[in-house]
């Protein structure tokens, strides 16, 4: 059942909450209403804060006990949910009782599956989106389907490869939390960030895309995050690096092109 709710105090009533505030916006949303007491919380957002370049988890952490949270991954575009297609999806905890509660709440026509690599989650979910703009870059040039195979391929090469180097599994990464998303976000004009890519093809600025797209595309910031952190850690990210490129005004044709040559 849904019930509207006029104020976050009634919210606050129930025990167990869903937070999907975006990635950017959720370090001033916790600072201004965190009133938060023992509640039990499922993150359904996915991103990196670009201007500390932290994961969700470690801006959750400030506020929430670790065992009080969750984070939602898998394939799911919400319109085919709000018709009740079926999907399955992981919850993603250390708090494997808190995940298995989170699960028994969902519909029969979602598949739910536990895990404990919250990073592995994290990473995943966070790095399909830039992959998917990349991919949208791709279709939108009309580079081909094997241009975009291959893309996608090696996209979930390079996030597997960056969430090892923060500890987190490789099997998350050939999963629904990893394959399973990507390859729902980077192959469909239904994903938003797969949208920036054809508004990037088509030579439009990041504020003209943005303003034309009229959702919130977590890719985006992600993709700066990913810049950041890859020139602090020393990490070879090129698809990363190359969304970031062309979201600064770099020729889409030339730089993707020249990925996929090297």
């Amino acid at each position: 059942d849904i019930k509207n709710f006029i104020s976050l105090d009634e919210i606050l009533e129930l025990e167990h909450l869903v937070i999907a505030i975006p990635a950017q916006q959720i370090s001033s949303w916790l600072e201004e209403n965190f009133r938060f007491r023992n509640h039990k919380i499922l993150v359904a957002s996915k991103g990196i804060e670009a201007t500390s370049g932290k994961f969700l988890n470690e801006i959750y952490a400030l506020y929430i006990p670790e065992d009080n949270i969750a984070f939602l991954s898998g394939p799911s575009f919400a319109a085919e949910v709000m018709k009740s297609l079926p999907t399955a999806l992981v919850i993603n905890s250390k708090n494997e009782l808190l995940s298995a509660t989170f699960a028994s709440f969902f519909p029969s026509f979602i598949k739910t599956y536990t895990s404990t690599d919250v990073i592995g989650a994290e990473v995943a979910g966070a790095y399909k989106n830039v992959i998917a703009i990349a991919a949208g870059i791709c279709e939108g040039l009309g580079l081909g389907k094997n241009a975009a195979a291959a893309l996608i391929s090696r996209g979930l090469v390079e996030m597997q490869r960056f969430g090892k180097d923060y500890g987190a599994k490789e099997e998350s990464f050939i999963g629904l939390s990893g394959a399973g998303d990507l390859f729902l976000t980077a192959s469909s004009t239904m994903s938003r960030n797969f949208r920036v890519g054809l508004g990037i093809a088509a030579r439009k600025s990041k504020e003209e895309i943005v303003e034309e797209l009229g959702e919130v595309a977590e890719g985006i910031g992600t993709a700066y995050a990913l810049y950041e952190i890859a020139k602090k850690r020393d990490l070879y990210l090129p698809i990363a690096r190359e969304v970031y490129n062309m979201l600064e005004g770099t020729d889409p044709h030339v730089s993707l092109s020249n990925f996929l040559a090297n």
